[in-house]
């Protein structure tokens, strides 16, 4: 059997415009949900870390979920991010999004203690237990210092609900190596998708079946064709379109993907929402960079 289509193709992930206090602004989040609808992006990843789930309140993500389901109306399925620090309040979350009319869940191993391999598993096993709605496992190390064994990836896959993994780029950008390595020890079902805007290509065209973008998430025209591009194997035009995005990666590699998109989601007049504190704003002496960066982006 093929992966799921929601786990497939591009998955967007947009900014959560929210307030000093946390307030989620749910009319600036439908417009950016309404440019992905107007896309070909498979999915929308609702609160990921480019949607700073981590620093919103349990209350304020039900409202961006209850928000982006208004919004989306069924144009396209919506994956929740619903990592939290204890396994109760993930479950709770779980069953927040699905009771809200999410589609699927993605599931951050977040943590101040470091986690084993075993109480990971045990995690994700309760966490997909909460509810019926597919899983996502999130391997995000850079952000939760968690390193996803392939062992455990095996026998997470094993768990019922558990049906996507959303992975990190390899060291040394060796993607075919280890998408044949996890295909080896997963169900054909079982979806392989990367993060890292910058090494979407190369995954893609090594075979990935999903892209969970930042760019999507403001930039889902020329985000879907890329992966139009490298899905139809034609690595010229997916290099050309890569190429456009460059001076983007760049600015993500010096200063981080979160701050480069809140100076892009204001300078498109967007929305004037600034990151969550204690994470500052760019500098003002960048945003002519990222002004430059998007200008052959916004009109596509």
């Amino acid at each position: 059997m093929p992966p799921l289509p929601l786990f497939t193709g591009l998955s967007a992930f947009p900014l959560t415009p929210a307030n000093e206090a946390g307030r989620v602004d749910t009319d600036a989040l439908q417009t950016l949900l309404a440019r992905i609808c107007d896309s070909k992006a498979r999915s929308i990843g609702l609160l990921g870390s480019t949607g700073t789930y981590i620093y919103l309140s349990r209350a304020e993500r039900l409202r961006a979920v209850e928000a982006a389901v208004e919004g989306v109306a069924g144009r396209l399925p919506i994956i929740v991010g619903i990592g939290a620090l204890r396994t109760d309040e993930a479950a709770a979350l779980a069953r927040d999004a699905a009771g809200a009319g999410a589609e699927a869940l993605l599931l951050a191993p977040v943590s101040y203690t470091p986690l084993t391999q075993d109480e990971v598993f045990e995690h994700f096993a309760t966490v997909a237990a909460a509810t019926d709605l597919p899983l996502c496992i999130y391997n995000n190390p850079s952000t939760t210092h968690f390193v996803f064994g392939e062992d455990l990836i095996r026998r997470l896959a094993g768990l019922p609900r558990v049906m996507a993994v959303k992975m990190p780029l390899p060291k040394e950008m060796a993607f075919s190596t280890e998408i044949a390595r996890l295909r080896s020890r997963t169900a054909d079902d079982f979806a392989i998708g990367y993060s890292g805007d910058w090494g979407a290509a190369a995954a893609l065209l090594a075979g990935a079946d999903a892209w969970y973008s930042v760019v999507g998430g403001l930039f889902p025209e020329p985000a879907a064709a890329l992966v139009d591009a490298a899905q139809a194997g034609d690595p010229a035009a997916t290099a050309r379109i890569d190429q456009s995005f460059a001076p983007l990666w760049a600015l993500f590699q010096a200063h981080g993907s979160l701050r480069v998109m809140y100076a892009a989601l204001n300078l498109l007049n967007l929305s004037q929402a600034v990151p969550p504190r204690p994470i500052l704003p760019l500098d003002w002496t960048v945003l002519p960079e990222v002004e430059a960066a998007i200008a052959g982006l916004a009109g596509e």
